[in-house]
């Protein structure tokens, strides 16, 4: 991995607490990446999710390089916001001219809001909206997008788990798995991209046999009612165990791992699969909701069985594809426009990285990656747009 443009630390002034930003490349003189609130959040992690949100870039063609940012908090501290906000006045001269930034672990649109106008930036997608060629209209078209829900849901919510889902499916067809009323998944996590990515594998079919919170995993070798069990979950993704039936079995948190099952969807946190579990998988197909969850020891030795593993960066790029869109004019701020959009770039991107794997002896994270990063020195090689 070539070294990042640019790594920052940055010591709140008030609290002693750390920020992080990391620019791993530039496209037109712009990057983007989102903004992790986190307890314990390192200069390391932040290093190398910008080097994914490249690769995210690179994978769906959008004219931007990647970034990304942390700060050393806990989200439910009451003071975290007002760190945020001192992060961003500090960075306030990039966060106008060359970085944009969205939601992350940790955060939500509605919190970086609050935060961005409290620094005195008009939103955290100022850099990126000044690119469209019309920001008043580009804004108008996110804000719209933002509020629009789907039975109920905030489709910003949905639409990075309906990608998730939709890549499980095209590796399904690509690899011959047969019909996915046949296969079984189990998934790490239950917040809004493990939750969304379990409803529409639900409705494509598959099984969802086991899904884990942070207390533990709840498992049915013959289906969970996941609808019901995302009616009465917490923000936080946190599962109702008083509204289980009484088929459903507790298990402990590691077993969604090892339970018997297809596919597993890592959901939840960075290097949740690596060298101390990864021989214990019986799943067949990985497909990675979450940022950096297989370790990459992990995932040559996952290789070495035959287990395919579809990398976070082409798999759960519905989000922030969804909102680069908006940005650029793309799509329109709907539910159709949306899932149709994703479901296409899945439809693509997933067949075209197991397809280069196969013709050159790799991994499909490693042919993937060589696309991406291709085509991000296509669009940082090309004359910016007049």
């Amino acid at each position: 991995m070539a070294e990042p443009l640019l790594r920052m630390t940055w010591t709140d002034p008030i609290t002693g607490r750390h920020g992080y930003a990391v620019v791993d490349t530039l496209v037109e003189g712009i990057a983007a990446g989102g903004t992790r609130l986190r307890a314990g959040v390192t200069l390391q992690e932040v290093e190398r999710l910008a080097h994914a949100m490249s690769l995210k870039m690179g994978a769906l063609a959008i004219p931007s390089g990647g970034a990304k940012f942390g700060v050393d908090a806990d989200p439910t501290d009451p003071a975290a916001e007002g760190v945020l906000v001192r992060f961003v006045r500090h960075l306030k001269p990039l966060f106008e001219t060359m970085l944009v930034t969205g939601e992350d672990m940790g955060t939500s649109p509605e919190l970086l809001d609050r935060v961005f106008r409290a620094a005195g930036v008009d939103s955290s997608l100022h850099a990126g909206l000044t690119r469209s060629g019309d920001p008043a209209a580009a804004l108008a078209r996110v804000a719209e997008g933002l509020q629009v829900r789907n039975e109920g849901i905030r489709l910003v919510d949905l639409v990075g788990g309906y990608g998730v889902a939709e890549a499980v499916l095209a590796a399904i067809e690509e690899l011959d798995l047969g019909d996915p009323s046949l296969l079984r998944a189990s998934i790490q996590g239950f917040g809004s991209m493990g939750g969304s990515a379990a409803r529409y594998l639900v409705r494509a079919g598959v099984r969802v046999v086991a899904v884990a919170d942070a207390t533990g995993v709840v498992a049915n070798p013959v289906g969970l009612d996941v609808e019901a069990m995302l009616a009465a979950r917490s923000e936080l993704g946190d599962i109702d165990r008083s509204r289980l039936r009484a088929t459903d079995d507790q298990l402990p948190r590691e077993a969604w791992l090892t339970v018997d099952a297809d596919i597993l969807v890592p959901a939840a946190v960075a290097d949740a699969i690596n060298e101390a579990n990864c021989d214990a998988i019986r799943a067949s197909l990985i497909v990675e909701a979450a940022n950096i969850p297989t370790t990459a020891t992990a995932e040559r030795r996952l290789a070495d069985r035959g287990i395919t593993v579809i990398p976070d960066f082409v798999a759960n790029s519905g989000t922030n594809a969804y909102l680069w869109w908006l940005v650029l004019g793309k799509i329109e701020p709907n539910s159709d426009s949306a899932f149709n959009a994703i479901g296409q770039t899945m439809r693509d991107a997933v067949p075209a990285a197991l397809r280069a794997a196969i013709a050159d002896g790799e991994t499909p994270r490693a042919a993937a990656e060589r696309q991406a990063l291709q085509r991000l020195g296509d669009m940082a090689a090309a004359p910016a747009a007049s």
